[in-house]
């Protein structure tokens, strides 16, 4: 079979979820189970895999899904613990001193906090901390999740202390006699090859996160503000440009100086401090007679709502300090950090052969999963939980009714996680058939280079995108593609290393439209049934991302083989003149009067 005809196959279980649950909007409930269907046939029909390995790839699927269920009880339950005690009307109160305004709040805590928890857990964490947050704070379900899924994009690939880079393209590179030989004749061990790379990656981020906050409020104010324009998105344009580079200046500088660990959550604490601070003194900030709020809540369409509902004021609570109301929340961070450094003595104990559970050759194939349940974020959300009802001194029939609700909402997300995750665990894993081909991913990739050519850097970032649509990982993503898309840029002349970052950057753009990383970030705040519409609305930031890297790129190399003026550079000037000239016509000449 040719590798036209192979890619055009390897496609289809795209095409079923684009089709069922972008464009028909079924809610993943109902779609999913038809997309594993359209994979389990394809595996077992066309690429001939054996029906046991097919059953072992989805056994293992499950057990992902029930992991993500562990992960979102553990979020919901925080949040409600939080709402029960008190504590979420004081943090609303504190962003409110600072600001009432909704897209200055949005920054703060989308941008800037969900960067700090992607570098320090990444795995889509930031989602089960932030989104829920948002909701808290009086955001709508849907605008809380949508933004929570657009800021996956610029700290992914060092999300959880660099695990896409160190873990992802390490491994992806690991082994090859190619890739053995390009880092002897650069004078690098291995590890340094990734490092190198990584700076790369950064730089490249960098570059298309400055305009990361910028999307993030114009995609808000266009979808649920009541005038529904972007404009009033841009017309805090120098704030947002301000807090993008208060994170992506330090993220790069970390990235070049101290290695892929801590890119993504230094730059996230760094512009924290600088944009919190400058916040507070007014500093580019809009005055009260421009403050932009959603509408009244009546007024809200119904499909923005989730089933998780924020009390808008709790007389039976007392009142509370920030302090206090902010310190389950920096006890997750420290937790965090504390439980990911390797320095630290609880990493190797929460992953360690005793705290694992193993299951292995599942139906007697070589498929098989780890589980480890005290690494799970949802074992720090608990915990947490727990810590917190004493702290909050809260009473014992409210955090009662906090694990009802709790575990009443993570229901909920189960019938769709259950079909989604096994699916793509089959897509991954279609590899080992009679007919002897490659895993689908890899013969869609094959397709699209044969057709692609030179002009490969312009489809790398989305080939790395599409990987971490199926996985719902950066990581898995570099891990199935980097030793790829190493070999196309060594076939067709290109520095190599260049196209292993687009990879690695692709990858982590694509997390803006994952499939089980949209479901679970919705089933947190009880949007279940609006997944494809929360892609439909990311979607174009993740082609605007991976276009505009993949033009970079394809600039950087072509400048490199001797072609300073190319198309690449063209596309690249052309995404910049159209952002600044939408400003000054948009945000500049309509702007209110902004404080020094």
């Amino acid at each position: 079979m040719s590798n036209a005809i192979l890619a055009l196959l390897s496609l289809l279980p795209i095409i079923s979820v684009a089709v069922f649950l972008v464009m028909l909007r079924w809610p993943a409930s109902r779609a999913m189970p038809i997309c594993y269907i359209v994979a389990v046939l394809l595996a077992l029909m066309v690429w001939q895999v054996p029906f046991l390995r097919v059953m072992a790839a989805s056994i293992n699927g499950l057990i992902d899904a029930i992991e993500l269920i562990y992960i979102i009880f553990g979020a919901i339950l925080l949040l409600n613990t939080l709402q029960e005690s008190g504590a979420i009307r004081s943090i609303r109160k504190g962003f409110s001193d600072i600001t009432p305004d909704r897209r200055i709040q949005v920054i703060i805590i989308a941008w800037l906090f969900g960067s700090f928890i992607e570098g320090s857990a990444g795995f889509g964490t930031p989602a089960a901390v932030a989104v829920p947050l948002m909701v808290g704070l009086g955001f709508p379900a849907m605008a809380a999740v949508v933004s929570g899924m657009i800021i996956q994009s610029t700290p992914v690939s060092f999300g959880a202390l660099g695990t896409p880079m160190l873990t992802g393209v390490f491994t992806g590179l690991e082994g090859d006699a190619d890739v053995a030989v390009f880092a002897q004749s650069m004078g690098m061990e291995h590890i340094e090859l990734v490092s190198f790379i990584a700076a790369k990656v950064a730089f490249i981020h960098a570059i298309a996160g400055t305009f990361i906050p910028l999307i993030l409020v114009s995609v808000m104010t266009q979808f649920f503000g009541s005038k529904k324009t972007f404009i009033e998105g841009l017309k805090v344009w120098k704030f947002a440009l301000f807090a993008a580079f208060s994170m992506t200046i330090p993220y790069a500088l970390v990235a070049r100086y101290l290695g892929p660990e801590f890119p993504s959550l230094f730059g996230g604490l760094i512009g924290l401090a600088i944009v919190v601070t400058a916040a507070r003194k007014g500093f580019l900030m809009p005055k009260d007679d421009e403050i932009w709020h959603f509408s009244e809540r009546s007024e809200w369409d119904s499909h923005w709502v989730g089933q998780f509902e924020i009390e808008e004021e709790r007389v039976d609570s007392p009142a509370m300090s920030l302090v206090k109301a902010w310190m389950p929340y920096a006890i997750v961070a420290a937790l965090l950090i504390a439980t990911r450094l390797p320095q630290l003595p609880f990493l190797s104990m929460l992953r360690g052969d005793a705290a694992t559970l193993t299951i292995s050759d599942i139906f007697g194939t070589s498929l098989g999963q780890s589980v480890q349940p005290f690494y799970s974020p949802a074992a720090l959300f608990i915990t947490v939980s727990i810590i917190t009802f004493f702290i909050h001194g809260m009473n014992g029939s409210a955090y009662v009714n906090a694990w009802k609700t709790s575990g009443k909402t993570m229901l909920s997300a189960g019938a769709a996680l259950v079909f989604t995750v096994p699916m793509v665990q089959v897509f991954l894993n279609s590899n080992g058939g009679a007919a002897g081909y490659q895993q689908m991913p890899i013969e869609l990739a094959e397709g699209v280079a044969a057709l692609a050519g030179n002009a490969w850097p312009f489809f790398s970032t989305f080939i790395g995108g599409l990987g971490a649509f199926v996985a719902g990982s950066n990581t898995v993503s570099n891990m199935m593609f980097s030793l790829f898309q190493f070999g196309v840029g060594e076939r067709i002349g290109a520095d190599p290393t260049w196209i292993v970052a687009l990879q690695a950057v692709g990858g982590a753009a694509g997390n803006t439209i994952c499939v089980h990383n949209v479901v679970a970030a919705s089933a947190v705040v009880g949007l279940v049934g609006r997944e494809g519409e929360v892609i439909r609305k990311t979607l174009m930031v993740f082609i605007y991302y991976a276009l505009f890297t993949g033009s970079v790129g394809y600039g950087i190399i072509a400048t490199a083989n001797g072609s300073m003026f190319n198309i690449g550079y063209i596309i690249s000037a052309l995404i910049i003149l159209s952002a600044v000239a939408i400003i000054i016509r948009y945000g500049v000449s309509s702007e209110p009067s902004l404080t020094s």
